[in-house]
């Protein structure tokens, strides 16, 4: 911050220096609000994956996420789908490049529901896809 040291006749005369303080100070919240909320608004729908002793870490290019809620419902990212509406879904969400879509189930969902949902997806040439569990603690 500057201060003018020079007399001059007009002391009354409006200061031509813009106070950029409450500027940085607004700036320096917002970027705090920022970096505190970003990493809630990833979060899915919580769901009680099964242990596998040979689970791996997910690949962390941008996958396809499909949950299998413990009540039957399916959601694809955080979004809610009908099961007739889930390979169209699924298809505008990859776009044109093939990626892998990994299924979670709830490990109280019918093992049935889950290879119907893998099913319907294989039989619509969604074939790259992979199931998702939580790794077993020794």
């Amino acid at each position: 911050m500057s201060f003018n040291t020079t007399s001059s006749d007009d002391d009354l005369a409006p200061l031509a220096e813009i106070n950029v303080t409450p500027l940085v100070d607004v700036m320096l919240v917002l970027l705090i609000i920022f970096m505190v909320t970003a990493p809630m608004l990833t979060a899915g729908m919580h769901v009680e994956l099964p242990q596998a002793s040979t689970a791996k870490p997910v690949d962390p290019q941008n996958p396809v996420v499909l949950t299998i809620q413990s009540d039957g419902k399916i959601s694809l990212g955080g979004d809610e789908i009908e099961r007739p509406q889930m390979v169209a879904a699924v298809r505008a969400l990859m776009g044109d490049a093939p990626r892998i879509v990994h299924v979670r189930g709830d490990r109280e969902v019918p093992y049935g529901e889950v290879v119907g949902v893998l099913d319907e997806l294989a039989l619509n040439g969604i074939t790259k896809l992979s199931l998702i569990a939580n790794q077993r603690a020794p």
